[in-house]
């Protein structure tokens, strides 16, 4: 899907989070406080992205996991931008910018999968 067809699609904060490398400001996402069972999905291609068995308080504002749902979920590369060193989280699929992963998260991964609300929708799962 090209980016004009895109902008019909999401939202204007998912459009410019996923499309801009933007970020949403912290404590503001619908998906920060989730703590239903489901799968959280890319928003541009509803590629399945963390499983919230995965998604824990990290006290930082945005949602974020210790692992990904499976190796072809994401992708990752480093991000130069803002004076810093990160490592961006995209959408292995379509691209999308979805955060970053720092290497502060809890066992046992040690890994913080740290994203933007927009940039995801929940697929809550059927009990």
């Amino acid at each position: 899907m090209n980016k004009e067809d895109l902008k019909g699609k999401i939202s204007k904060a998912s459009f410019i989070v996923t499309q801009e490398h933007g970020t949403e400001a912290p404590f503001s996402g619908e998906l920060l406080d989730t703590k239903e069972e489901g799968i959280f999905t890319c928003v541009c291609c509803g590629n399945e992205l963390f499983s919230s068995a995965t998604k824990y308080d990290s006290g930082t504002g945005w949602p974020s996991f210790w692992d990904v749902l499976n190796e072809n979920s994401v992708g990752e590369e480093i991000d130069k931008s803002h004076g810093m060193i990160r490592t961006e989280v995209h959408c292995q699929k379509c691209g999308a910018h979805l955060g970053h992963l720092f290497p502060d998260g809890p066992m046992p991964t040690g890994k913080r999968y740290c994203m933007n609300s927009v940039a995801m929708q929940f697929k809550q799962s059927d009990k």
